[in-house]
């Protein structure tokens, strides 16, 4: 039996891009990771130092009565947010850093490593790095192997890459159980906006991987190939949320699409959820059994209101402008808050994009000024500016980013610093 600690830090955000939501969300890489270490034999403590606001004192004292064999830090905030994760190591480096003595071997898992291997390994001075999606890797770690596909380590005072990132199965992925505690704690709905809370919420996987390739997405080393769960199974795993008091969830699959079962069979739940999408893949008909499934809220990547801006990014959109506004109308009278996600493309000249919101905004549905695109390594984007992601591709995507842009997205608080500024410093 191997002990086995899986952190979540408590992550912040001081001068980040991070575009992603800044509230705790369910750890679901390290739950469901947790899960399988658990039915091998193994012991897990899983500490989620967001949601519980732990202090790096606080963790050091829970491992040192843990007492692991392995320690699993992730450099991203949930499953979630792997797509769009911040940029910068800072806060998993100094959680590595101040538990490297408690723990025999050191393991990070997470879209850096799964991109740029060796810069992570090197940045976070861990033993190992999991590339792509890490549950099954984890456990078998966890039995003593280490020589499969999907692991950077030190051997011999050099660096080794073994193949690339990896995928699971997924489909068959049990239902998850969450720590009463845990879900109390869960306060944050994401992305709802229609009513105040009165209960927990949750994050829920139905999906993993998109079929189409737009070119902003960074999902091409981790959570790439689309695959979903049985319906059965998920509405399982809602149950147990539902038990212990959620009354909101959010799909957190990069693309929810429409699913007939699924959608009948959360009808008579009772639940609030969340989706997001691409509206030009649902039917009237489908939008009128989500709302009545209990959707309250839609974040639908519209990005361009241009044939051209759409050829762009390869959204392969077979409706036009008109049509996707009219389907957006048509989601909002099922739905209480629809959002159109823009993206600023030099396609879309600004008058054109104003007068576009100002129409949605008169229809109740939230179209945002268009955020400027950061190429992700492990993007198309990316790689279309500068090839195959190197051991500096993070340090090249922000510099850009920042000398193109002086307006950024208004979740940010001030002016993003430099990479360099963000993280902490390692010997090469």
């Amino acid at each position: 039996m191997t002990r086995i600690a899986l952190i979540n830090p408590n992550w912040n955000f001081f001068g980040s891009i991070y575009f992603g939501c800044r509230s705790a969300h369910l750890p679901l890489e390290l739950g469901i990771s947790q899960h399988y270490l658990r039915e091998a034999g193994h012991s897990t403590l899983l500490l989620d130092a967001h949601m519980f606001g732990l202090s790096l004192a606080d963790i050091r004292s829970e491992l040192r009565a843990f007492q692991p064999d392995i320690v699993v830090i992730t450099t991203a905030p949930t499953y979630l947010f792997w797509r769009c994760a911040p940029p910068e190591l800072r806060v998993p480096q100094e959680l590595a850093l101040a538990v490297r003595d408690l723990g025999p071997t050191l393991i990070a898992v997470g879209p850096h490593g799964s991109t740029t291997p060796k810069a992570a390994l090197k940045k976070l001075a861990v033993d190992i790095v999991v590339m792509g999606e890490c549950e099954q890797s984890l456990l078998r770690l966890a039995n003593g192997d280490r020589d499969f596909a999907g692991l950077c380590f030190w051997e011999g005072g050099a660096v080794r890459v073994n193949s690339g990132p990896q995928a699971v199965r997924f489909k068959d992925q049990p239902a998850l159980t969450w720590p009463d505690e845990m879900v109390r704690r869960h306060h944050h709905h994401h992305h709802r906006f229609e009513a105040a809370a009165t209960g927990p919420g949750a994050e829920v996987e139905a999906s993993r991987g998109c079929p189409y390739h737009c070119t902003f997405c960074a999902k091409e080393n981790f959570r790439n190939l689309y695959r979903k769960r049985p319906p059965s199974v998920l509405l399982e795993e809602i149950d147990q949320l539902r038990g212990q008091g959620v009354e909101y969830i959010y799909f957190i699959d990069e693309i929810f699409l429409p699913d007939t079962e699924l959608l009948e069979g959360l009808v008579s739940r009772g639940l609030k959820f969340g989706v997001q999408t691409r509206i030009d893949l649902w039917k009237p008909e489908m939008l009128q059994l989500l709302g009545r499934a209990g959707c309250v809220s839609i974040e639908a990547g519209i990005e361009s209101l241009t044939p051209e801006g759409r050829a762009a990014l390869a959204k392969n959109c077979k409706m036009t402008t008109e049509q996707l506004a009219d389907r957006l109308v048509e989601a909002r009278r099922h739905v209480p808050f629809v959002q159109a996600n823009l993206i600023e493309m030099p396609e879309d000249d600004d008058p054109l994009v104003q007068r576009w919101r100002r129409r949605m905004q008169d229809a109740g549905i939230w179209a945002n000024d268009p955020v400027p695109l950061y190429p992700y390594p492990g993007s198309p984007d990316y790689r279309k500016l500068w090839g195959e992601p190197d051991d500096f591709a993070w340090e090249r995507a922000h510099k850009h980013y920042l000398a193109m842009f002086d307006q950024f997205s208004d979740i940010q608080e001030q002016r993003p610093a430099p990479l360099s500024a963000l993280e902490l410093q390692v010997a090469p």
